[in-house]
């Protein structure tokens, strides 16, 4: 199986894709990676999340690593990958790798490559890291030293990667004031690596943090996959309403995602949280600067640049896009669809940690609950309604998908004018009264994607049945 990186690095199905022999293959290609560009000396950065073997799996990357001579930090238990991302900078590493397959399904694991940034690896970075691969590939080649081996030589070293990021996310948020708001907050951890965080960082004081699936558990039962999405939810908002709760946050399973319920247990989707953090940002903290948004971001962010006087960008989906354009436009903010947003002064990466306590910050420093600032939202960039589907296929249906979509494009989609065609990242309607929908196969799943916002419910169900007609599926 040839190992390819999708939208955030590479995953497969363990003991399929993903085996020991194919971690230590991509590994060896880091390593020749790093020693080309010549950041080897400055040791490589490794964790893993909560996922079953995802640990072991940790243990070969090192021994391939201190095989070559490289330094390892090791991380000693299992960590978010925004926390090991801020260890790369703070750490001045060369690179660091996450074991994780992120919000996939139980059956999956997967290996995150983070340059020496902390963000995603940029398009051209996957694409030597690839060609790096290939070569070890065919060779089949690989330098290994028994993880106890390299130890005993100072190869490895265990870390704590806790202590340089809470202190730094206590820069970066007014926590005391959170800590004395009494709030009631619920927090579901998915069974994922972010358990624990959102608790040690506001506790001590009057709010109290009430903490659901906290516990590791690998098959992430009740759930299809841990990603913080409605379907998902259904425990969250029992807890919401047992507990009396303020507000409902759950990240993914290696916590760079955020899920939002209000004080009702009523979700509250992906767009509309970034859109609420962007605000919070642009009125609440008097921030300037653009924002990055990937094309499965709402609109509402385009009518709060107009609002707020500040540029709007926006790119194909995942933050080997989003990250760049971030660092180099000096971005206050960057956010996709999926739940993944990024600040200036931190790392051009997700964090779903970080989102959270900017939400709980607005809440305090509004006195409002997230319905409330909702309505305040609404009240700025007008009522905004989205949806997306998600359709499994077989990998031998991708190019019948494709030639589908190529040879029936329509004029128009729910009898409104189509007046551009967006093809950077799968095809995207933008219709003429502002309503878009985009067909695009997922960069991490065999998933087919539809997604469509309107200013209507009824409208976006239209769209996303007029599109999965398109493709047949």
């Amino acid at each position: 199986m040839a190992i390819k990186f999708g939208t955030d690095g590479w995953r497969a199905i363990i003991a399929d894709g993903y085996t020991f022999e194919n971690v230590k293959i991509c590994t060896q290609a880091i390593v020749d990676y790093l020693k080309a560009r010549e950041l080897d000396a400055n040791g490589l950065i490794i964790g893993y999340d909560t996922r079953f073997g995802s640990e072991k799996f940790a243990f070969a990357v090192a021994e391939v690593a201190a095989g070559n001579g490289v330094p390892v930090m090791l991380c000693n238990k299992p960590a978010p990958t925004p926390v090991i991302s801020y260890n790369i900078v703070n750490r001045e590493c060369g690179a660091g790798v996450v074991v994780t397959a992120s919000h996939n399904p139980s059956e999956w694991n997967g290996l995150k490559f983070k340059p020496g940034y902390g963000g995603s690896a940029s398009l051209e970075i996957v694409e030597e890291l690839e060609r790096h691969i290939s070569v070890v590939e065919t060779t089949g080649e690989y330098s290994t030293t028994p993880l106890q081996k390299a130890k005993d030589n100072g190869l490895v070293e265990l870390i704590d990667p806790d202590p340089p990021y809470l202190n730094h996310i206590a820069g970066l948020v007014g926590l005391e004031n959170i800590r004395n708001a009494s709030l009631n907050v619920v927090v579901d951890s998915m069974h994922g690596a972010g358990a624990g965080y959102i608790r040690t960082l506001i506790e001590g004081g009057s709010t109290r943090v009430f903490e659901i699936r906290a516990d590791v558990n690998p098959s992430f039962p009740n759930m299809r996959q841990p990603e913080p999405i409605e379907q998902n939810l259904g425990p969250l908002a029992k807890k919401i309403t047992e507990v009396n709760g303020d507000v409902g946050l759950a990240t993914d399973g290696d916590a760079d995602r955020l899920g939002i319920m209000d004080e009702d247990g009523n979700y509250i989707s992906t767009l509309h949280t970034f859109s609420l953090i962007c605000h919070h940002l642009l009125e609440g903290l008097g921030m300037q600067g653009p924002i990055v948004r990937s094309i499965t971001m709402t609109n509402m962010i385009d009518k709060l640049g107009d609002l707020y006087g500040v540029p709007v960008l926006d790119t194909p989906v995942g933050f080997k896009y989003l990250g760049p354009v971030m660092m180099e436009e000096n971005a206050i903010a960057a956010g996709e669809e999926s739940g993944g947003y990024a600040f200036r002064g931190h790392i051009p990466e997700r964090d779903g940690i970080l989102s959270a306590l900017f939400l709980l910050d607005m809440m305090v420093k509004t006195g409002k609950n997230p319905a409330e600032l909702l309505t305040d939202l609404e009240d700025l960039v007008g009522s905004h309604f989205y949806n997306r589907m998600d359709i499994q296929f077989d990998e031998q249906e991708r190019e019948r998908i494709l030639s589908r979509i190529s040879s029936n494009s329509p004029d128009t989609l729910s009898d409104i004018v189509i007046s551009e065609i967006d093809t950077r990242d799968g095809y995207r309607f933008i219709l003429e009264d502002g309503s878009w929908a985009l067909l695009r196969f997922s960069g991490t799943e065999p998933l087919l994607r539809i997604y469509a916002e309107s200013s209507t419910t009824d409208m976006v169900e239209s769209l996303i049945a007029e599109c999965r007609n398109l493709v047949g599926v």
